[in-house]
């Protein structure tokens, strides 16, 4: 079994607890690459750990299963290094809420042992990509969260135009707008007033970014639509951002987003559903009388 590690580099305190991964992988004779900057990292805090088979220096590496030790962020940083290759990951939770990541640092010693074992469990988890008329993305076009569009720090609110499946159009004046799949439902989306749904659900979500008006609400659509978006904007550009990476565009440039022709494979800890994290993470339907 060989793994790929990708980590927090900003969390010196809880990287330190990686040293039980590594104890787990090795104790069971399987072999580990790890990302460079995460490998550097480590040496910088002087945290022991075995020798890697391996160092990742970008995108073309292999492995049976990619382990993202952190928080969500660093979860949706590792899927974008996987991109369309067929290796399921593993979250473990060193950070706070985490709805993606697995398992937590006591549990390492069990999931890495059903994955040894082969006997983990997988959920298909849908990705969105984004394409334009009129020029190329600097990193990734693909988001395991979401797609939002915004305007630049200090400008006027953007005016922007949803035309889905070349039909209808929905008009936002508003400060952005966020295009979110099922798993980003209870991240920046849900932070703007937008649903909470299922991981498995075959839907997206358009949210807007501090409307103008009160009457402009999200919208639940069919994960098949094909959504075209233009912006309008004083200061003449936009923002784009695919899970929290940012880039600039023109207000000329026109965006197409879509489904992506594949799903990223996230490990799921087997004893604790959707509803649960909801219910423990987010106190969600609790009654705060009890």
């Amino acid at each position: 079994m060989k793994f790929a590690i990708f980590g927090n580099k900003h969390q010196t305190k809880k990287s330190q607890s990686i040293e039980k991964l590594f104890d787990a992988i090795t104790e069971r004779g399987d072999i580990y690459a790890i990302d460079k900057d995460f490998h550097h990292f480590l040496q910088e805090e002087h945290i022991a750990f075995p020798q890697p088979q391996e160092i990742i220096t970008d995108n073309n590496f292999t492995a049976d299963v990619a382990i993202s030790f952190g928080g969500d962020g660093t979860l949706l940083r590792t899927a974008s290094r996987v991109g369309n290759k067929p290796i399921p990951i593993l979250g473990i939770n060193a950070g706070r809420l985490g709805f993606l990541t697995a398992t937590t640092n006591e549990n390492i010693d069990n999931i890495i042992d059903k994955i040894h074992d082969n006997s983990f469990v997988t959920e298909q988890r849908t990705i969105i990509e984004a394409s334009t008329n009129d020029t190329e993305f600097r990193s990734s076009p693909f988001a395991l969260n979401e797609i939002a569009i915004m305007k630049h720090d200090s400008s006027s609110m953007i005016t922007l135009k949803a035309t889905i499946n070349g039909c209808d159009t929905i008009t936002y004046q508003a400060d952005g707008l966020i295009i979110a799949t099922p798993s980003g439902s209870t991240g920046y989306s849900l932070s703007v007033g937008g649903p909470i749904i299922t991981p498995d659900a075959g839907v997206l979500t358009l949210s807007p970014i501090a409307p103008h008006s009160l009457n402009a609400r999200p919208i639940v659509v069919d994960d098949r639509t094909t959504i075209e978006i233009s912006v309008s904007s004083r200061s003449g550009n936009y923002l784009i951002a695919f899970d929290g990476r940012n880039e600039s565009c023109n207000e000329s440039t026109r965006l197409t987003i879509k489904k992506a022709p594949y799903r990223q494979l996230i490990i799921r800890h087997h004893e604790h559903s959707f509803i649960q994290n909801l219910q423990e993470k987010l106190m969600w339907g609790r009654d705060i009388r009890e």
